[in-house]
C-alpha cells in the first residue's frame, strides 16, 4: 500500500451458501486499489458479482456468506474484524450510498434526524442535538437539496427517489469519510435526476477528498465520472485500465461487447448484444467463464482460466488480446438491424387529442363517509399525440410527468374525461361492448415487470395461448402458433414447458412479447420495457423490436425515460411535462435542435459511453422537483425550472399568465412545441433574438 492509497483489496472471495450446503462463489480473487480522491468505476451485468464486493468491504453481507482474502483502510484489515471495531469505521471512515435509500432510511424517523445521528455517533466530542441538526440541513444544501428544512423534517417516503438518493449522499460524507462506496446510485432515476444525483456525488468527493467506488451497470455514467475501470464478469475482474484507453482500446471480448450493447444518444447505430447469458454461481466450468460466449475462442480457453495481464495500467484476463486491435463490437458480435425511418403518411392509427384525467381523492383532513371527494387535477392536463400504421413513436418525460396514465387511458378503450381518443379510426367514447371486444385484441401492452404480469403457476406454452383461448381461437390453430410465436422472439420450443421463474429478466419480457402479439395487435403500447435489463440483454430486446416492426408488425407507442434508447427505437418523439405535450417530432429534428428547454435539459442529462466526448459536453442540471399531482398553477408549468425563464425580465408574465399553446407545423406528426419562448435552429429562445429594424440603416 503506497502512501496515497486509500484502500487495498487483494484475492477478496465471497460465497454465499447453496441449497444443498455447497457454497456458491459470487466473488472470485477480486483485487483492486484506490488512491484518495481518485473515482474507480466497477462494471459488469447482473450476477457479475459488483454488489457483493461492494457490500464486503464494509462487513454488510448477509447472514451465512463467507469472506476471505484482504481488505486494507489505511492500513487496517477489516476481514474478520470484530463487529464492534468494523461499526466505528463504517460511516466515519468508509461510508456507502445504497442502489435504494427507501429500504436504507428508518421510515419512522425524519431525514434530518438520521443525519444528525450519524454525526453525534462518530464525531468526539459528541456534538449537541440541535448543533448536529443544523449541520444535517448544511450537509443538505451542500448536496444540492432545494429546500433542505423542509427536506429535514420529512420522513424518507415523503421525498422523491432523487431527493432520498441526495439526502443519503449527505449522510454518507456527513463525517467526512475517506473512501465512500456508490452503489448503483442513479439506477432507478430519471435522466435529469440522474444529472442531479452524480453532480451530487462529484461536488461531495470533491469536499470530503474521498476516494470513490461507483458501482454501476451504466457505461454512459462510468464514461463521465470514473478516473480507472474494472470490469467483472463471473464473480471476477477480467479487465482493468484508465477510463480513456479501455473505452477506446478494450482488450477483452466481453468488454468491447459490453460497450456495442450500449444505445447512444449522439448516433443511431446498430446495437451488438453479446449473445447467451453469464454463468450462474458455481456454474462455471474449468477455463475461461467467457468462453462460451466468446467470438475469439480456442482451445486454451476452455482449460485454462486466464490471469490479468498487460502493460500501462491496462490488464486484461484473455489470452488474446491483441485479437482486438483496430476491431469493433460488430466485427465479433451480431449486429442489430438497420434503423429503418417511417416515411410520414397515412392516417393515424392512434390519435390523442385534449386528453386530459384527474384522480379523485377524499377532502379534507380524513375520508369521510358519503362525503364528495375534492377532484386532483394535472394528472393529465392536455396530451396530444398520434401514431401511424408501422411506425413507432417514444413517449418521454420525468417520473410523474404523466407517460403511463396516458397508456392506461388508451388500453382502457373508454370515454376519457376530456379529449378524444380514437384507435383505427374508433372514437373510444362511443364503443358498444363488441366494438370493446373486437378492439382489444388490436391493442396490447408490454409491462415494465414482466414477471408482474405473468402467472408463475401457468407454464409458457399456456401463458402465450391465453389471449388466443379468449379470442376462441381452435385448439389446433393455437397449438400451431404457440411455437411459432416462442421463435419469433428468439425463445426455443422447449421452453413452452417451463415456468417463468426458471427465465432471465430479458427472457420474461420475451414471454410477455409473444403473449402480445400472439392476436396480431395493430397497435403495441410498451411500458419502459427495457429499463430493468443489462445493456446487453437490452440490446437483444430492442434488436427484436426493431425486427418485428420492420416484419410489418404492429406501430408501438414507447414510454421511456432513457432517450438514448429512442434515438435506437423511434420514428418520433413525444415529449411529456407536468401532464402535458411540450413538444413532438421526427426523432431527428427534436434531438438535432430541440425547440422547449425541457428537451434541451433532458438530452443533455444522458451521458455518452464515450469519456472525451461526456466530459465535453455542457449538462444542464434542473434546479428543483417536477410538479406533483394535484399542484394547481397558471401559466408554464416549467418556469420554476427554466433556464430561459431565469434570463426573462418583463416579459416573463407572459410565462407566469398563460399556458403555452403548441405551435410548429400541422398536422402532429411535425415538430411542434409548447412553449412561449422557443429556440430557433441556431439555439436562441426565439423572443430574445433581436427584432428586426422597421427601416434598415442607409448605406
Amino acid at each position: 500500500m503506497t502512501a496515497a492509497t486509500v484502500l487495498d483489496v487483494e484475492n477478496l472471495h465471497v460465497s454465499y451458501a447453496g441449497s444443498s450446503r455447497t457454497p456458491l462463489p459470487v466473488v472470485r480473487g477480486v483485487g483492486f486499489s484506490l488512491r484518495r480522491g481518485e473515482v474507480l468505476g466497477l462494471v459488469g451485468e447482473s450476477g457479475a458479482g459488483k454488489t457483493a464486493t461492494a457490500l464486503a468491504l464494509l462487513g454488510l453481507l448477509p447472514p451465512g456468506a463467507r469472506v476471505t482474502g484482504s481488505v486494507r483502510l489505511l492500513g487496517t484489515e477489516l476481514v474478520g474484524l470484530p463487529v464492534r471495531d468494523l461499526a466505528r469505521l463504517r460511516g466515519r471512515r468508509i461510508a456507502m450510498v445504497f442502489q435504494d435509500p427507501l429500504a436504507a432510511f428508518n421510515p419512522a424517523q425524519h431525514i434530518g434526524d438520521q443525519i444528525a445521528e450519524a454525526l453525534r455517533i462518530h464525531q468526539r466530542p459528541c456534538p449537541e442535538r440541535e448543533l448536529a441538526r443544523i449541520r444535517a440541513r448544511e450537509l443538505l444544501e451542500s448536496v444540492g437539496v432545494p429546500d433542505p428544512s423542509r427536506v429535514a423534517r420529512s420522513y424518507p417516503h415523503e421525498l422523491s427517489g432523487g431527493l432520498r438518493q441526495r439526502a443519503m449522499i449527505a449522510m454518507a460524507i456527513a463525517n467526512d469519510p475517506d473512501v465512500i462506496v456508490a452503489d448503483e446510485p442513479t439506477s432507478a432515476l430519471d435522466a435529469t435526476v440522474q444529472a442531479q444525483v452524480l453532480d451530487a456525488l462529484e461536488n461531495a468527493r470533491r469536499a470530503t477528498g474521498a476516494a470513490l467506488l461507483l458501482v454501476s451497470h451504466d457505461l454512459g455514467v462510468i464514461a463521465g465520472a470514473a478516473d480507472r475501470v474494472a470490469v467483472m464478469y463471473a464473480g471476477r475482474i477480467v479487465e482493468t485500465a484508465p477510463v480513456d484507453a479501455l473505452f477506446a482500446r478494450p482488450r477483452m471480448p466481453y468488454t468491447l461487447g459490453l460497450i456495442g450493447s450500449v444505445p447512444r444518444l449522439d448516433a443511431a447505430v446498430p446495437l451488438t448484444p453479446v449473445p447467451g447469458g453469464p454463468p450462474a454461481p458455481g456454474s462455471a466450468g474449468p477455463g475461461c467463464s467467457f468462453a462460451p460466449r466468446c467470438p475469439l475462442t480456442a482451445e486454451v480457453c476452455r482449460t485454462e482460466e486466464p490471469e490479468l495481464a498487460g502493460s500501462e495500467g491496462h490488464l486484461a484476463a484473455c489470452v488474446r488480446p491483441d485479437a482486438l486491435a483496430g476491431r469493433a463490437a460488430a466485427d465479433l458480435f451480431p449486429a442489430s438491424a438497420p434503423l429503418r425511418r417511417t416515411a410520414p403518411g397515412g392516417a393515424p392509427l392512434l390519435r390523442v387529442a385534449g386528453l386530459t384525467k384527474s384522480f379523485p381523492l377524499p377532502g379534507g383532513s380524513g375520508f369521510r363517509l358519503r362525503r364528495r371527494p375534492a377532484e386532483v387535477r394535472l394528472a393529465l392536463e392536455r396530451v396530444d399525440l398520434e401514431v401511424r400504421r408501422g411506425e413507432t413513436v417514444a413517449l418521454v418525460g420525468e417520473s410523474g410527468s404523466g407517460k403511463t396514465s396516458t397508456l392506461m387511458e388508451i388500453i382502457a378503450l373508454g370515454a376519457p374525461e376530456s379529449g378524444t381518443v380514437e384507435i383505427a379510426g374508433y372514437d373510444t367514447s362511443a364503443l358498444s361492448r363488441a366494438d370493446v371486444r373486437r378492439l382489444r385484441g388490436s391493442v396490447q401492452i408490454l409491462v415494465q415487470d414482466p414477471m408482474a404480469s405473468l402467472d408463475p403457476r401457468m407454464r409458457v406454452a399456456d401463458i402465450v395461448a391465453e389471449p388466443l383461448r379468449a379470442q376462441r381461437v381452435p385448439k389446433e390453430t393455437i397449438a400451431a402458433r404457440v411455437p411459432e410465436l416462442l421463435r419469433r422472439v428468439g425463445l426455443d420450443i422447449a421452453d413452452a414447458e417451463r415456468r417463468p421463474h426458471q427465465f432471465s429478466g430479458g427472457q420474461r419480457q420475451r414471454i410477455a412479447l409473444a403473449r402480445a402479439l400472439a392476436v396480431r395487435p395493430e397497435l403495441l403500447l410498451l411500458d419502459e420495457p427495457v429499463s430493468a435489463l443489462d445493456v446487453s440483454v437490452q440490446a437483444g430486446i430492442l434488436d427484436l423490436l426493431r425486427r418485428l416492426r420492420d416484419e410489418r408488425g404492429p406501430a408501438c407507442l414507447f414510454v421511456t425515460h432513457d432517450l438514448a434508447v429512442v434515438r435506437q427505437i423511434a420514428d418520433r418523439v413525444v415529449v411529456m411535462y407536468g401532464g402535458r405535450t411540450v413538444e413532438s417530432g421526427p426523432v431527428n429534428e427534436v434531438f438535432g435542435s430541440p425547440r422547449h428547454p425541457y428537451t434541451r435539459a433532458l438530452l443533455s442529462a444522458v451521458p455518452l459511453p464515450d469519456p472525451a466526448a461526456e466530459r465535453a459536453r455542457a449538462r444542464i442540471v434542473l434546479p428543483g422537483e417536477p410538479p406533483g399531482a394535484g399542484e394547481r398553477s397558471t401559466g408554464c408549468r416549467f418556469r420554476g425550472r427554466c433556464p430561459v425563464y431565469d434570463t426573462l425580465g418583463e416579459e416573463r408574465r407572459l410565462c407566469e399568465r398563460e399556458t403555452p399553446a403548441t405551435t410548429g407545423a400541422e398536422p402532429l406528426g411535425e415538430h411542434t412545441s409548447a412553449c412561449h419562448f422557443p429556440y430557433d435552429a441556431k439555439g436562441v429562445p426565439g423572443r430574445l433574438r433581436p427584432e428586426p429594424e422597421e427601416h434598415p440603416p442607409v448605406r
